[in-house]
């Protein structure tokens, strides 16, 4: 569990984030969600520590982030899987050489025992016999698959996406999101997606973070997305042709 309390940070004379305080569940997928420059990247990038914040706290499992020292800091990011834009892979490493990156930095395992997990992350995301193929070699699919890989080669506790749908098309949009939700749940993790794919959210939004304007304007469950009266939430969702059809399609009140 990730707990953010009254978080402010501001560039300048322009505030991105306004007092914002949210729980981010264990075991579950936690949406951030908002229009581009709403401060949802901020907000992300504040929790990893790559942002530093004016004031506010936040707590990873009961750990004060923010006070902790900076051997501290780098300890507890062991914990942390990244799934960046665009996958952000490395085009001159081979895919097995992108994966076990992490464990080349961060452990003293054998080589044996790295490529046997780099094998069985790998195969956990449905990628076999590519270990020696190179990024230019794969699909936009396969490419995120592989960060997956990377992001879950040192069993982290907490996974953080930025925007994992980015440039897939609908149909790989949903099998990367299907596999976010898989291992989070396999796995027990604190999940944070940093989104603003409205099929994402109605697909695998178990708690949803609204953020506009740098403030947290709503929080719910991908249910309660659909029925909210919040006027700059419903703005936002229903740009979406097709949650304005999944809107449609519910039960009137009194049927």
């Amino acid at each position: 569990m990730i707990v953010v309390e009254n978080i402010f940070k501001s560039f300048g004379n322009e505030t991105v984030l306004d007092d914002i305080s949210v729980t981010f569940e264990k075991g579950k997928t936690n949406l951030i969600i908002g229009r581009s420059g709403s401060g949802k990247t901020v907000l992300m990038k504040s929790i990893v520590g790559l942002i530093e914040v004016d004031s506010g706290a936040i707590y990873f499992d009961g750990r004060d982030f923010i006070h902790m020292s900076l051997k501290e800091k780098q300890e507890l990011r062991k914990e942390m899987g990244m799934l960046f834009q665009g996958a952000a892979l490395f085009d001159s490493l081979t895919v097995e050489e992108n994966v076990i990156f992490p464990l080349q930095m961060f452990t003293d395992k054998s080589h044996e025992e790295k490529i046997e997990r780099v094998n069985f992350c790998l195969k956990r995301v449905n990628l076999e016999n590519v270990n020696r193929l190179f990024p230019a070699e794969l699909s936009g699919g396969m490419k995120k698959r592989v960060a997956i890989a990377r992001a879950i080669v040192q069993n982290p506790k907490y996974l953080f996406c930025d925007e994992p749908n980015s440039g897939l098309d609908p149909k790989t949009a949903l099998v990367i999101d299907d596999l976010i939700s898989e291992i989070t749940h396999e796995y027990n993790i604190t999940t944070i997606v940093n989104t603003h794919d409205m099929n994402s959210v109605m697909e695998i939004g178990e708690k949803v973070v609204f953020i506009y304007e740098g403030l947290k304007c709503w929080e719910g469950t991908k249910d309660d997305v659909l029925i909210s009266d919040n006027t700059y939430l419903n703005d936002f969702v229903f740009a979406s042709n097709l949650a304005k059809k999944i809107r449609d399609l519910q039960p009137k009140q009194g049927n």
